[in-house]
């Protein structure tokens, strides 16, 4: 859990950025896909996470569980769900991934981007 979270301080992003994460996701479908995370925020519930998160060119699988907003600062990414419907997004677009939601995630241009996660505890 992030110190905001416990003292309930405003977090202001960029200001005592939290420890970058960095990863590669699972299964990449093309490319070498690496991922960079700072999670700025965690809520005391456990269930409310908001960062920055950043992608290298690849595609992979995704199934959600959370639900995400997304907010492109950089680059270019294609979501394709189940049925083979494809989105494009690229700086300045947002949106919102749903929780079920499967398919994959494409990196065309590094990414980074804002995220606010909700995932229930079952």
């Amino acid at each position: 859990m992030s110190n905001a979270a416990a003292s309930k301080a405003i977090v202001r992003f960029g200001v005592n950025p939290p420890a970058v994460e960095e990863g590669k996701p699972g299964s990449p479908i093309s490319g070498d896909p690496k991922t960079r995370l700072q999670n700025y925020f965690t809520d005391a519930s456990g269930q409310f996470f908001s960062g920055i998160w950043e992608s290298s060119p690849g595609k992979w699988p995704v199934r959600y569980s959370e639900s995400e907003f997304c907010a492109i600062l950089e680059g270019k990414c294609v979501l394709t769900d189940e049925a083979g419907r494809a989105e494009t997004f690229g700086k300045g677009d947002s949106f919102v991934i749903p929780s079920g939601f499967a398919g994959t995630w494409e990196t065309v241009e590094p990414v980074k981007k804002l995220y606010a996660i909700f995932e229930p505890k079952s």
